[in-house]
């Protein structure tokens, strides 16, 4: 089909733009066939042809979309999605048919031809019509410094709430998209424009795009609006691309500047993933497009990606830590053009198929691209990390089943990326690069343009390498959920040939657990070694309960072992206390990926009660005095947390004065510093004092800054802050300079257009403490005037305020249905978390009770709730069984 399929169409889109059909088409079926979860395999698309009427100053948008499907057998309807579509007519070959929604909330509906068809191919047309979406998702406008906007969220199932169709990533087929827009206005999509034209209506465009490769719904891009565009070179062809690629950027009008820091960093990017997997950038062109308003960090639309301006726009205001998150996400959606564009898995169980790769991906690009900025260490930290949620009883496996639409949302999560990466790290590194990364870009070029699950994978990893361990490996992590625990010992027998290391692996069970004892995976692992008189890394594959691991290469027992060499694999492991102080006493010689390591098991030990608490504070203060910024930094968010739990104590005062004392010094020999990566830090130990630490001269640093940085007393000073420093300080000036301040900031945007600071002001309003204003800040994320996000942002800090928790608890229990529905659609499951600052068992059960009455306001809150409650009664079990512990170790400190 081409555009001139539904040419005879466009005036019927024009006619109805405004219009609302009086009753749509519909016949009786019976929900309980109907699939809430994966579709029915006995029908497909094969193309797609779609008109869409798109302007962003109405309320309603329109369309026509002809459909052509596949029947495997003789039928006489067809199970598709639409959500919240005001259908008005359906056509099946020229004949009428008739649709029906079925009232789950997922989008699921049936179309029903009026007749049996055979098996075969038959043509489908619908013409409709929906609101913008208010919460960000699907098709949805936005007004930004007196300009509209329409995008389209179209991932993971918001697809079908602007395009009737099989909104399912296994779907996939090529599509003819014709937008008609108000003149002026640009229009993007996922190809090339082909034409643009006047259209019938006056004052409208119609703009014809090329046909896509096949891609799934979720990857669909409509953007549409003034948006200022960046016309930048093309990327040269090379050695796998035979053609130029065009490149250009789109942010909203008077911005456009900005985003061209990110598209200086595309081309190199691009070739970077071409040559690593020896295929070319997919598509035809490659639009970095700056959304005004966008419910993620960013979307990787396939040739239009898609970001949330405040991660992708930079300025003259813009720290270095800015330009590393924007490099960070960056690379990560360009990773996806292969990794869940090309190929892509067949339903949202495999979603680690395409956020681990993108997400393991990225520190390899960015290390080709800046060989010295340590973005393999940021790995490693981002994988730690996973292991916080890994440990929960209720946590998930990479890969589980997921039998509901309303469940899919919930494998977005830090096992899928951050443990899928770490999954695909520990094999890359155990078996080697050579072996593995070109077995990678087969199963790219073998799946291309298709769909791939995770036997799929396995099979081709298995074939290319011919490593049977590597696809053991893989199906023991990401078919199995928890945190390895690998408790090791040294033995050094003086007529024994070598060094022994004897470990023994179980799943990690922190205090007041539920996991039961008894996990096996099969497990690359390497312990490290070094003294004064030898040094190396032993590694064997461990599969079975314990292991024997003798250390060749050690010429002498060696001063100390550490059971995770590099930092690479995936698993916490525990020491005997003589091994732990060897450990300490060698801090210096490890690496950055040992020593954070080191860092979180030593944590890890202490909430398993297994370490004792001088163990966990020595590493914690030889991590603070590492020389690199991520191993200095570890310790920060376990502090925190400890914190938290005693709070209302005289111990929490105790553990913030041990706290400033591990970072204050450190913080006054790098604050000055013009090195970027001390500026970065610099920043992180600024925010760590005055908020966690609560440190009266930083608080005051950041306060004074942050006044003359919205001009209270007097002129406004742009230049006193970065926007590394936008939330601290933000944050620290609302709580200590109270009212007056307050109302300056919630004014700043009348006079400042600058994303970033937009998000950081609702971080720091969300922050007041003071009792009136409290009041006002809840007022206002009734209302939802800042948007959706940012609504989940005062929330969230009015939860975490101790001074003001309490009250912020019952009023959401009182408003709830209303305050969801001022939240990102995709982020209603995750209100549970709201809840996850408490410390008391008896809030766990509250919390359960409450959301047993208004979980169905939030679907698939289910997982959340768990989560949440699981975590509350560990932090009480904790605080029981050692929170005085702690405390007296500091005060004899």
């Amino acid at each position: 089909m081409t555009h001139r399929g539904i040419a005879a169409l466009i005036g019927s889109i024009i006619l109805s733009a405004c219009s609302v059909a009086e009753e749509s088409i519909a016949a009786p079926i019976l929900e309980s066939n109907a699939p809430f979860g994966p579709l029915p395999k006995t029908a497909r698309p094969l193309a797609y042809d779609v008109a869409l009427r798109v302007d962003p100053r109405e309320s309603t948008f329109s369309g026509v979309s002809r459909m052509t499907v596949e029947l495997d057998q003789a039928s006489d309807g067809i199970w598709i999605h639409g959500d919240d579509l005001r259908v008005q007519t359906v056509m099946v070959n020229g004949g009428t048919a008739s649709y029906e929604e079925v009232l789950d909330t997922t989008g699921v509906s049936r179309i029903i031809f009026g007749d049996v068809y055979p098996a075969g191919e038959v043509e489908v047309t619908i013409t409709y019509e929906a609101d913008f979406d208010r919460n960000l998702a699907g098709l949805f406008s936005v007004k930004e410094q007196g300009e509209s906007y329409a995008l389209a969220k179209s991932e993971s199932i918001q697809a079908r709430r602007f395009l009737p169709g099989f909104d399912e990533p296994g779907f996939k087929a090529p599509f003819d998209i014709m937008l008609i827009v108000p003149e002026g206005f640009e229009a993007i999509s996922n190809a090339p424009i082909a034409e643009r034209s006047p259209a019938t209506q006056e004052g409208f465009d119609a703009v014809s795009f090329e046909t896509t490769r096949p891609l799934s719904t979720y990857l669909l891009s409509v953007a549409v609006g003034p948006f200022d565009v960046v016309n930048y070179p093309d990327i040269p062809a090379n050695s796998v691309r035979e053609t130029a690629l065009p490149l250009r950027g789109f942010a909203r009008k008077g911005r456009g500047a900005d985003i061209r820091p990110a598209l200086n960093t595309t081309a190199e990017l691009v070739e970077i993933f071409e040559t690593a997997l020896d295929q070319p950038y997919p598509y035809k062109k490659l639009d970095i497009v700056a959304a005004p308003a966008w419910p993620s960090g960013a979307t990787e639309l396939a040739g239009a990606i898609t970001y949330r301006e405040s991660r992708i726009l930079l300025d003259e205001n813009s720290g270095p830590a800015a330009l590393r998150a924007m490099l960070q996400i960056h690379t990560h959606e360009l990773a996806h053009m292969w990794f869940g564009n090309l190929v892509t898995p067949p339903w949202w169980d495999d979603l680690w198929l395409k956020e681990a790769f993108a997400t393991w991906g990225t520190p390899l690009a960015l290390t080709a691209f800046d060989p010295k900025g340590g973005h393999g260490v940021d790995a490693t930290a981002r994988a730690i990390s996973a292991m916080g949620l890994d440990s929960l009883a209720s946590t998930r496996a990479v890969r589980e089943d997921i039998f509901r639409n309303r469940n899919i949302r919930n494998a977005y999560d830090a096992i899928t990326y951050s443990k899928g990466m770490a999954i695909i790290a520990m094999a890359d590194a155990y078996f080697g690069a050579g072996v593995f990364r070109p077995a990678l870009g087969r199963y790219i070029a073998e799946f291309a343009d298709g769909k791939a699950n995770s036997p799929d994978f396995y099979e081709v990893i298995g074939r290319i390498t011919g490593e049977p361990q590597m696809t053991e490996v893989f199906q023991s992590f990401v078919e199995q959920k928890g945190v390895p625990l690998m408790s090791a010992a040294l033995t050094c027998e003086p007529e024994a040939p070598a060094p022994m290391v004897s470990l023994r692996q179980d799943r990690y069970r922190p205090l007041g657990s539920a996991v039961e004892a008894g996990t096996r995976w099969t497990i690359p692992v390497c312990v490290a070694f070094g003294g004064d008189e030898t040094s190396g890394k032993a590694c064997g594959i461990m599969s079975e309960e314990t292991f024997e691991l003798p250390l060749e290469s050690a010429e002498a027992c060696p001063a100390y072992i550490l059971p995770n060499a590099d930092g690479a694999g995936y698993y916490r492991w525990s020491l005997p206390a003589n091994d732990w102080a060897n450990l300490k006493a060698n801090f210096s010689e490890l690496n950055a990926n040992e020593a954070l390591s080191a860092v979180d098991s030593a944590i890890a030990a202490f909430r398993a009660g297994q370490g004792d608490v001088e163990s966990m504070l020595a590493i914690m203060e030889a991590a603070a005095a590492f020389d690199d910024r991520r191993v200095a930094i570890a310790p920060m968010f376990a502090l925190e947390q400890l914190i938290t739990m005693l709070e209302g104590t005289e111990g929490a005062a105790v553990l913030r004065h041990f706290a400033a004392g591990l970072y204050k010094e450190q913080f006054e020999a790098v604050r000055t510093s013009a090195q970027a990566d001390d500026k970065v830090l610099a920043a992180q130990l600024e925010e760590f004092l005055a908020l966690t630490a609560k440190d009266p001269g930083a608080r005051r640093t950041l306060s004074e800054d942050a006044a003359r940085f919205v001009g209270l007393g007097g002129l406004r000073d742009s230049s006193a802050l970065s926007s590394d420093r936008y939330e601290s300080a933000l944050t620290v000036a609302v709580q200590d300079l109270g009212g007056a301040f307050y109302g300056k900031l919630i004014r700043l945007d009348e006079r400042v257009d600058d994303p970033r600071l937009q998000a950081a002001r609702a971080v720091a309003l969300g922050a007041t403490i003071e009792r009136g204003l409290a009041e006002q800040v809840r007022d206002l994320a009734l209302s939802g005037s800042l948007g959706p996000r940012e609504t989940d942002d005062l929330i969230r800090g009015q939860m975490a305020n101790p001074e003001t928790r309490k009250a912020t608890w019952a009023w959401l229990k009182a408003n709830y249905a209303e305050i969801v529905q001022q939240l990102p659609s995709q982020w209603k499951r995750r209100t549970p978390g709201y809840g996850e600052v408490f410390c008391d068992a008896g809030k766990a059960a509250e919390l359960q009770d409450f959301f047993a009455e208004v979980g169905s306001y939030a679907p698939g809150y289910e997982r959340a709730l768990n989560q949440t409650s699981e975590a509350i009664k560990l932090c009480a079990a904790l605080k029981e069984a050692r929170g005085q512990e702690l405390v007296d170790a500091l005060d004899v400190g």
